[in-house]
């Protein structure tokens, strides 16, 4: 589901809360941009111990092009505690300088103090989270979201993830009509609740740019035809979408149409913050400087949207949305976008697809990955290789029947393909795991300097008999073969024992593994059949001689 909207004024201070949830205020001059702590660049580490705005669609604006930052995206929706949760994604969408992101600091006092009957906060306390300022030039570029993910326990007991998503105003001086449809398509495509902000009114344009659920229309000034809040924005909203026997039949079709594209409508109606916020140019969100009328709304407004029991979860084609299958979606939907043109319809549907059968084989994948660890993983001892390839494949097993049981879009030649590359992933896991488990063999590990011990002892001997009959070419050769073999050795240790130039140790053990796998072990091998075969003729002749030995003493007697 979508919803778009915001509140957005001026202030040209930056705060943002600390991980408890506390605030604090940074100084900055007037019509200073964020300094980096605050919109950190894409190429920053980000840094999840302290809550901030994380960009995460990056808009160049020499190209006019997005980027997806992924490893931000990543690092914030995969950690172990939120990736399997379903998502809720509350986005906030409409013009710029409308107060976006002042309502999204808003919607951030709550979730850091929803239990309190005085989430709003106090009179004096400047308002933090997102950065905002006022001003015509607008503040937040590409999409933003919040680096702490929220986990909500639901009225029904189960537990899901609210993210909170900040869009780049539309239609400002330095974006062309593509960029703003970008932005918001983005931001719809991915939002469960997007509140699209408007002014004043809603205008024909809006209707026809509508991917929205919500309508929230700020500085309402006609109280007296429809009252503020829900139900006067419903009863608005109702009388807008009307259709008329007068209207032009583009403006009839998408009255017609919008019932039918969303699930259910709705329209919130907000009065003007006052006097102080938009004329005052050190206005910080201080709440004494807003009216009270817009504080009352606001009470009703937020929890409206953020309520445990009104949080709407992420859904697509019928299924929730985790996590970890948003991470997939905006990869998907980022590429359709990178291009000159606007998609098209079916590009959107074939990326949708494609980013729902690649959450599909990421769940998979993952089952797969938890129950190999618990049975070869981290610290676990050592396990024979027959039962590790018996789990494997009782795990492989699992982990297709898992894709196939998911609800997928495509259809099924489309995703047989993307079953094939579970299949291929989950083998080159399992080679992993192999080398892996491996390693704690002691004799696997001792292997390296087993063979080159080996290949020392051979040349040291060759060397002495060659030598001695006089064929120095091959002595001399077997001298040399030696040496390199007591470098490498010598150099294998080094490299165990400092953990430095792990690239030269690797060859120094694949040349080994080699060198056992061609040569030392099938010698071995013939030398084991040779041993075993001569010792199943020795018991045969043993065996054959007592008969003899017997039917003698039986004949004697």
């Amino acid at each position: 589901m979508a919803e778009r909207d915001a509140v957005r004024r001026a202030g040209p201070a930056r705060q943002r809360p600390d991980p408890a949830g506390k605030h604090y205020e940074e100084e900055e001059e007037e019509d200073a941009l964020p300094d980096s702590d605050a919109l950190p660049d894409s190429d920053d580490e980000v840094d999840l111990d302290k809550p901030r705005p994380i960009q995460i669609v990056l808009a160049h604006e020499d190209d006019h092009n997005f980027e997806l930052d992924e490893e931000a995206l990543e690092k914030i929706l995969l950690q172990e505690h939120i990736k399997d949760l379903n998502i809720v994604v509350v986005s906030v969408a409409g013009a710029f300088r409308k107060g976006k992101s002042f309502l999204l600091d808003f919607m951030l006092r709550y979730m850091y103090n929803r239990t309190s009957p005085c989430w709003i906060g106090g009179n004096t306390e400047p308002l933090t989270g997102f950065t905002w300022r006022g001003g015509c030039e607008r503040e937040t570029t590409g999409i933003q979201i919040w680096s702490e993910v929220f986990v909500i326990d639901k009225p029904n007991g189960t537990k899901v993830a609210v993210l909170l998503m900040d869009t780049q105003g539309a239609f400002d001086s330095q974006s062309t009509i593509k960029d703003c449809a970008t932005v918001f398509a983005l931001s719809t495509m991915t939002s469960s609740v997007q509140v699209y902000n408007l002014s004043q009114n809603i205008q024909e344009d809006d209707l026809q740019h509508l991917q929205t659920l919500m309508f929230l229309i700020r500085d309402w000034s006609y109280p007296y035809e429809h009252a503020y809040g829900l139900e006067g924005g419903k009863k608005f909203l109702e009388k807008r979408l009307q259709v008329k026997q007068n209207q032009h039949e583009e403006l009839q079709n998408v009255r017609k149409h919008i019932h039918s594209c969303f699930s259910n409508l709705g329209c919130f109606l907000l009065p003007h913050p006052g006097l102080k916020v938009a004329t005052n140019p050190n206005f910080d969100g201080r709440l004494n400087d807003i009216d009270e009328d817009f504080k009352k709304e606001l009470r009703n407004l937020v929890p409206l949207l953020l309520a445990p029991e009104n949080l709407v979860e992420k859904e697509i084609s019928g299924s929730k949305v985790t996590c970890r299958d948003l991470v997939e979606y905006f990869k998907a939907y980022i590429k359709i976008y990178q291009g000159e043109e606007l998609p098209h319809p079916k590009s959107m549907l074939q990326a949708t697809a494609e980013a729902n059968n690649l959450a599909a084989v990421a769940g998979a994948k993952d089952l797969y990955s938890k129950g190999m660890e618990q049975v070869c993983g981290g610290d676990k001892p050592y396990i024979a290789p027959s039962d590790l390839e018996r789990k494997h494949q009782d795990f492989r097993e699992s982990a297709v029947r898992q894709f196939r049981s998911v609800k997928k879009m495509g259809g099924e030649e489309f995703c047989r393909r993307y079953q094939e590359q579970l299949e291929v992933e989950i083998d080159e896991i399992y080679a992993n795991f192999v080398k892996h488990n491996d390693g704690k063999n002691i004799f696997y590990a001792a292997r390296t300097p087993a063979t080159l011990f080996a290949v020392m002892f051979a040349m040291y001997i060759t060397s002495g008999l060659t030598g001695f009959l006089g064929m120095n070419s091959i002595a001399t050769l077997c001298n040399l073969v030696l040496g390199m073999a007591l470098i490498s050795f010598c150099t294998w240790a080094y490299v165990k024992y400092s953990g430095e130039f792990r690239e030269v140790g690797t060859a120094i053990d694949q040349i080994a593994e080699a060198i056992w796998e061609q040569v030392l072990k099938p010698m071995s091998d013939n030398l084991m059949e040779d041993h075993m075969r001569q010792s199943v003729k020795n018991s045969i002749k043993a065996g054959l001689t007592e008969q003899v030995s017997h039917h003698a003493r039986l004949k004697t007697d």
